[in-house]
């Protein structure tokens, strides 16, 4: 079945597409696990640097300046960087991603805890809680949105950043669009780009799913 022809030529070829399935499969794996490694230790990383901030305001500044610089270097340059330290690994292409939620996460996790209302806070104090239990208990539930907002733009950033990596030997879906563009296979790049695209939306409704369990009086309608 041919959808269009490029050049006389198809492009898109079921049948390769079928009879790649296991090696689609493989991508898939590979590129979900590059992505939710990335996430995890992203948002370990940036809920510790804003407790940081929040508990040493000073800090805040400092933070998200390193932060934001990480986030502007291209990420060619980033893995070029890295790959006479790290080598051609897993660790290099994340040592990349995780890089690049930072900014993202501490900027949202930091701004949902600023954001619980004062008077919240008191009745909590009022109610005899300490500063501890008032802020797992008051004030990180109340900050969920913001911060599974956040969660959602660096999953999508973090989907797209890992067909990059396919330089590096890693890459998931990014393997078929570099192994496509190398073979002039129109077919490889449609694969790896929708996918891609497929998996970014996934990742984006899997999180809003838990931000509307977690907090679903966030969505509530008012009457």
């Amino acid at each position: 079945m041919i959808l269009a022809q490029t050049e006389g030529r198809p492009l898109v070829r079921w049948d390769w597409i079928f009879d790649h399935l296991d090696d689609i499969w493989a991508r898939t794996l590979e590129h979900v696990t590059l992505t939710g490694i990335a996430l995890i230790f992203g948002f370990a990383i940036s809920l510790g640097l804003s407790l940081l901030a929040i508990r040493y305001r000073r800090t805040y500044s400092p933070i998200t300046w390193v932060a934001g610089l990480l986030y502007t270097i291209p990420s060619l340059a980033l893995f070029a960087f890295l790959v006479p330290f790290t080598g051609l690994s897993l660790l290099t292409a994340e040592i990349g991603l995780v890089s690049y939620t930072l900014l993202i996460l501490i900027r949202n996790i930091v701004a949902g805890i600023d954001g619980v209302s004062p008077a919240v806070l008191e009745a909590a104090f009022g109610m005899g809680y300490t500063s501890r239990r008032a802020f797992w208990d008051v004030q990180m539930p109340l900050a969920v949105p913001v911060i599974v907002a956040g969660l959602r733009v660096a999953s999508v950033t973090t989907v797209g950043l890992v067909t990059v990596t396919s330089l590096i030997g890693q890459g998931g879906y990014g393997a078929f669009i570099l192994r496509g563009l190398r073979r002039d296979f129109p077919t490889e790049i449609l694969v790896g780009t929708v996918l891609s695209v497929l998996l970014a939306v996934v990742f984006d409704l899997l999180f809003l799913q838990i931000e509307r369990r977690t907090a679903p009086w966030a969505h509530r309608r008012v009457v």
